[in-house]
């Protein structure tokens, strides 16, 4: 076998005790480390590997599980029925500065329109400068049919929901109808009426045909009950929120072009915490929003549908800022601290523009994805959730300014392809638990973050702090059993403020060998008992596992450049690993269940080739 000439590799070793790091590199390139040797020179040896007794198992206090919310009732079988009888029905025609109308249900004033009574009500036609207003009795069902309607109101909602028990708004079959405000609301009554369709009441559109609503002053639709849509293509340009329900927004098989000033689709009440959710079903989602895309003030929930979001700008409008203090100070645990101030990029002061929440998908408390494709593009984290955040399935593109996906709780990814692109941090939790999936990020500082860090990790990013559940300090956890993953991290690869466990799946880290990073960086414990781990990166303030069930090997190369290739084989030649880092590296740490404790491999480092102990 050859001999080191191109770099310097010296011993491998399995690393215990708390905080371990990397023995110190001794010698210069092109010096010949003794074959298989398990330590460092004598005079070091005692100091880098005194054994430290401890178990097989993380030390966080029990294993966190990811909960998600019951929806399946928030639409009903009346929700999705657009069907009506066009001979019972009672017919509204629009002339303009006019209306018409026989029936006892409808009351005409001008260019008001006023429906009264239970009923299904078609209309078509056009109001200049008018409005339909249903103001019917408490326990009143509406069913309202646009069939070629236009309506314009100067100063107020071209349709407003006073009272009923539910209005149920259909678009009949290849009609196309549009609803728009001339850019200002006038108070009319005691309701603060900011929509072009405003609804005190529970409303669920409905129906084949297409709607188009502009409200230049304000909102898109509201309802202050439930908001259902089950059917139709809709486009909303407004200058507040598309979608806004106050107890839930529930949708369904539609369509959605949405551009809007403040979120997309939005969730929220104020008197119920626990209400203010967002489900959706179905449909296809193209949302531009100076907001959020989607913001519930409690749940969202996702089971399918096509989205393609944009936040806040966009990830080329996030507030970036710079630091020339890589290299600076400590890591973590036994290798000290980093200084007070911020590296890479750190936060700034904040201004009016900051307090504006700017995400792809939001939750206030927990955010559950489990079919669909998404395509997002943020100024601040692609996903977020101030408690969990669960992902079982779906294809995700984020590009993002911040975190591409970030749970103050649990973050959970059970299956689904992810892609981060381009973000600050790449995966953000107080626990981050990855069972399976494909999963590849990008980040310019740390891949994948537990509980934040000493750094400016998960406590300022690029819009501000982030929060942890509890007191996070040496509390959090990278569990990671299966899937697939790959992290290219400008900062640390997998950074943990306490523990990191490796059980299963397939990990490759790729980090940078600049500033204080680490491949692996936690407080407490880092242990690997399955699965495949690859991992590269700096040796400044390197740790490898503190303890395994399987073999290890962790060694410090000279530098070598991206794209060289590790190869590590068995006795027989059998290649066990092989991997060609995207990035320059100055440590290779290497684990695999084929890998046995006390047993010899032979790693291959571009042509330099030597034999190790695991």
């Amino acid at each position: 076998m050859k001999k080191w000439g191109i770099y310097c590799l010296l011993a491998a070793v399995l690393l215990t005790g708390c905080a371990p790091k990397l023995p110190a590199v001794e010698g210069t390139m092109g010096t010949e480390p003794t074959a298989g040797s398990t330590a460092p020179p004598e005079s070091t040896a005692a100091q880098e590997t005194t054994t430290v007794t401890r178990p097989l198992e993380p030390t966080t206090d029990s294993q966190p599980t990811a909960e998600t919310v019951d929806t399946s009732e928030l639409i009903s079988k009346r929700d999705r029925k657009d069907e009506y009888d066009a001979e019972e029905s009672v017919r509204i025609y629009l002339n303009g500065d006019s209306a018409k109308c026989s029936a006892d249900g409808v009351t005409i004033s001008g260019s008001r329109v006023t429906v009264t009574q239970e009923g299904t009500y078609v209309l078509s036609g056009s109001l200049n400068d008018g409005m339909i207003v249903v103001d019917a009795g408490k326990k009143d069902k509406i069913q309202l049919v646009l069939d070629g309607v236009s309506i314009h109101s100067r100063t107020s909602a071209p349709i407003y929901i006073l009272q009923s028990d539910k209005v149920f708004i259909t678009l009949a079959a290849g009609s196309e109808n549009t609803l728009s405000n001339g850019g200002s609301f006038v108070a009319m009554d005691e309701n603060d009426i900011d929509a072009a369709v405003f609804s005190k009441e529970d409303v669920t559109f409905n129906g084949k045909g297409s709607l188009a609503v502009t409200s230049p002053a304000g909102h898109g639709i509201v309802s202050k009950d439930s908001l259902t849509v089950t059917g139709g293509s809709y486009r909303i340009t407004c200058s507040g929120h598309g979608l806004c329900g106050k107890d839930d927004v529930a949708l369904s098989d539609a369509a959605f072009t949405i551009v809007s000033g403040k979120d997309g689709i939005h969730g929220e009440n104020k008197d119920d915490a626990a209400l203010g959710l967002v489900y959706i079903e179905s449909g296809s989602f193209d949302i531009e929003a100076e907001g959020d895309g989607i913001s519930a003030a409690s749940t969202l929930q996702i089971l399918d549908g096509s989205f393609t979001v944009v936040s806040g700008g966009g990830s080329v409008n996030a507030a970036q800022q710079t630091s020339d203090r890589w290299g600076m100070g400590g890591g973590h645990g036994a290798m000290g601290s980093r200084p007070g101030g911020s590296w890479g990029w750190g936060a700034s002061s904040q201004t009016e523009e900051d307090n504006t929440s700017i995400k792809g998908l939001k939750a206030g408390t927990a955010l559950s994805i489990s079919g669909g494709s998404f395509d997002i593009d943020s100024a601040d984290d692609g996903i977020h959730a101030d408690g969990n955040v669960t992902v079982s399935g779906g294809s995700f593109s984020v590009e993002t300014g911040d975190d591409g996906i970030h749970a103050d709780e649990i973050l959970s990814v059970t299956g689904g392809s992810i892609t981060v692109s381009q973000s600050y941090e790449g995966l953000e939790g107080l626990h981050v638990l990855i069972s399976g999936g494909d999963i590849r990020i990008y980040a310019s500082d740390d891949g994948l973050n537990a509980a934040g860090g000493a750094d400016q990790s998960g406590f300022g990013g690029m819009r501000g702090n982030d929060r942890f559940g509890g007191s996070s300090a040496s509390k959090g956890s990278i569990q990671i059993s299966g899937g697939k993953l790959y992290v290219n991290a400008g900062g640390d690869g997998l950074d943990a403020n306490g523990t990191i466990t490796v059980s299963g799946g397939n990990t490759v880290v790729c980090g940078p060998t600049r500033g204080d990073t680490a491949t692996l960086d936690y407080d407490i414990s880092g242990i690997i008992t399955g699965g495949t781990f690859i991992g590269t990166g700096a040796s400044g303030m390197a740790q490898s596992f503190s303890d395994s069930r399987q073999g290890v090997i962790a060694v410090r190369v000279g530098n070598a450049p991206a794209g060289t290739q590790i190869t590590l084989t068995d006795k027989s030649g059998a290649v066990i690993l092989s991997h060609a880092p995207e990035l320059s590296y100055d440590v290779v740490i290497l684990s695999s269940p084929e890998m046995v404790k006390g047993q010899s491999y032979v790693l291959s480092v571009g042509t330099a080739s030597e034999e190790f102990t695991a």
